[in-house]
C-alpha cells in the first residue's frame, strides 16, 4: 500500500498509537531480562533453590531468547510478522502466568524457558510490525522510540523488581505482565496493518543450527558468569556454540533459500549496529548486575533500596536514548556512537575509582547509563538503516541476538573479575573497583573500533537506501 505523502491527524494518531502499542511489548519483554535480578534471593528462599537453580531462573530466559531470536526473525519473514507477533506474545503470556503461580523450581524454570521462546518470536517480529505500520518519514522517530524503551526496560528492570517484589512479592513481577499483555493483543489489530510474508521453504537444518549455536554460546557465557567459570562443560559448550555456527555458515552457501543471507553480516550498517549492541547491552546489562551486587553486598542495602538507587540510572539511560534519536537527524552515527561510548567510558572510570562512598558509584553509573542510552538507539538505527520490507524481521533479530550476547558477555566477564568479591562473607566497595575499571577500558577501545567501523553518513531508517 502506498503512502500519501502528508499524513492525515487520522493517520498520523494511529501511527502514534501503534507506535505505543509495538514498543510496550518491547519494554515488557527486555524487563524481563533484569526484572529477575534483585528478587533473586527471594525467590530462592520462596522456592527452596539451590543456588546453581537460582541463577538459572534468571539465565534460561536469556539463553532461548537469544538462541531462537533469529528462528523468530525469519518465521515473522515467511509468515507475516504480525501473525508471529500475536503467536508469540499469547506465548510469552501463557508462560508469565506459569511463573507467577509456580510452587516449584521446575515449574518456575519452564515457565522462564517458555517466556524466552515467547519473547523470541516477538521481539523481532514486533519491529517488524512497526516498520510497516509508519510512515517512511516517521521510521526514525519509531525507531528512537523503540531503542530508547529497550534501553529503559533493561535498567528499569532493577528497579521495578526491587520495587515489586518488596511490595507485592516475586509472584507479581511476572503476574504483572498479564494485564498489560492482554491489553496489547487487543489493540494490536485496531493500530497496526498486516504484514504479509514473503512464502519460501523454510531452512530448517540452518534454523536448527543457528538456535542451537546461539544457545550453547549464550549457556557457556552465561555458566561462566556464575561458579562454573573454570569448568570445562562452560569452555565446551562456547567451543561447541562457535562449531555450530561455523556448521551454519556451511549450510547457509549451499541451500536455495538461506535462513540468513551471509552477505547481510558483510553490510558496514548491520556489522556496525550489531557491535555497537553487543558494546552497549554487555556494559548495560554487567553494571546491573554488578551494581546491584556491590549495593547490596558491600553497603548491605535492601532490594527496595537497591531498587531507588537504580532509578536514576534508568533515567540516564532513557535521557541519553532520547537525546540520541534527535541527535542522529542531524549528525552522523559514527559520532553519536562515539559520543556515548565516551561518556560511558568517563561514567565507568568514576564508579571504578569511587571514593568508598555509594553516592559516587551511583552517579558513575548513571553517567555511564546516560552514553549507553545513546548507543543503544545508534545501534538500532544503523542496523535497520537500510532495511527492506523482506528483510526487516531478520535484521532486528540480528539486533536482538547481538542483545542477548552481549548481555551474557557482560555478566561473565564483569563477575569473573569480581569473582572474590562476589563469594566473600562482606566485601567492600573497592573490591569491585576491577570490574568498573575493565568497562571502562572496554568503553574506550570501543570508541576507537565505532570510529573505524561506524558508517560516517546520516543514518535515514526509510526502508531502502536514502540520499
Amino acid at each position: 500500500m502506498a503512502h500519501t505523502v502528508a499524513a492525515t491527524p487520522k493517520m498520523a494518531a494511529r501511527q502514534g498509537l501503534a507506535i505505543v502499542v509495538l514498543a510496550a511489548i518491547q519494554l515488557m519483554l527486555v524487563l524481563d531480562v533484569t526484572v529477575v535480578n534483585v528478587a533473586l534471593p527471594e525467590i530462592a528462599s520462596g522456592l527452596d533453590l539451590s543456588r546453581a537453580t537460582s541463577t538459572w531462573v534468571m539465565t534460561i530466559y536469556t539463553t532461548l531468547f537469544g538462541g531462537f531470536v533469529l528462528a523468530g526473525g525469519k518465521t515473522a519473514d515467511l509468515l507475516g510478522a504480525r501473525r508471529v507477533l500475536v503467536l508469540g506474545l499469547s506465548l510469552f503470556l501463557l508462560a508469565s502466568l506459569v511463573s507467577a503461580v509456580a510452587q516449584h523450581g521446575a515449574t518456575l524454570l519452564a515457565g522462564r524457558g517458555l517466556q524466552g521462546i515467547g519473547a523470541a518470536l516477538s521481539s523481532p517480529s514486533a519491529l517488524s510490525v512497526l516498520l510497516g505500520s509508519v510512515s517512511k518519514n516517521g521510521r526514525g522517530r519509531a525507531i528512537a522510540v523503540w531503542g530508547s524503551l529497550s534501553a529503559v526496560g533493561t535498567a528499569l528492570g532493577v528497579s521495578l523488581g526491587g520495587l515489586v517484589t518488596s511490595a507485592l512479592g516475586w509472584e507479581w513481577i511476572f503476574a504483572i505482565n498479564l494485564p498489560i499483555g492482554l491489553i496489547v493483543l487487543a489493540a494490536l489489530p485496531v493500530v497496526t496493518r498486516p504484514v504479509a510474508g514473503t512464502p519460501s521453504r523454510p531452512d530448517l537444518l540452518g534454523a536448527a543450527l543457528v538456535t542451537a549455536g546461539t544457545a550453547a554460546v549464550v549457556y557457556g557465557l552465561v555458566r561462566a558468569g556464575s561458579a562454573d567459570r573454570s569448568s570445562s562443560g562452560t569452555l565446551a559448550a562456547i567451543l561447541g556454540g562457535l562449531v555450530l555456527w561455523l556448521a551454519f555458515a556451511a549450510v547457509e552457501r549451499r541451500v536455495e533459500q538461506p535462513m540468513l543471507r551471509l552477505s547481510l553480516l558483510r553490510e558496514p550498517s548491520v556489522r556496525a549496529g550489531a557491535f555497537l549492541m553487543i558494546v552497549a547491552t554487555g556494559l548495560m546489562v554487567g553494571n546491573f548486575f554488578i551494581g546491584s551486587f556491590t549495593l547490596q553486598r558491600a553497603y548491605g542495602d535492601s532490594a527496595l533500596r537497591v531498587g531507588l538507587e537504580f532509578l536514576p540510572v534508568a533515567i540516564g539511560v532513557g535521557v541519553g536514548a532520547q537525546l540520541a534519536g534527535q541527535l542522529l537527524d542531524r549528525l552522523p552515527a559514527r559520532l553519536v556512537a562515539i559520543a556515548g561510548l565516551g561518556l560511558a567510558a568517563i561514567g565507568e572510570g568514576l564508579a571504578a575509582g569511587g571514593d568508598g562512598r555509594r553516592t559516587t558509584l551511583i552517579v558513575g553509573l548513571a553517567l555511564a547509563a546516560l552514553g549507553i542510552g545513546a548507543v543503544f538507539v545508534t545501534a538500532f538505527r544503523t542496523a535497520l538503516a537500510t532495511a527492506g520490507p523482506t528483510d526487516g524481521g531478520l535484521r532486528s533479530a540480528l539486533v536482538a541476538t547481538a542483545h542477548e550476547l552481549g548481555g551474557a558477555f557482560g555478566v561473565a566477564v564483569l563477575s569473573t573479575l569480581a569473582a572474590t568479591a562476589l563469594t566473600t562473607a562482606r566485601p567492600g566497595p573497592g573490591d569491585f573497583s576491577t570490574a568498573y575499571t575493565t568497562a571502562a577500558i572496554t568503553a574506550a577501545v570501543a570508541v576507537l573500533v565505532a570510529a573505524a567501523l561506524v558508517p560516517s553518513a546520516h543514518s535515514s531508517p526509510t526502508g531502502g537506501h536514502h540520499h
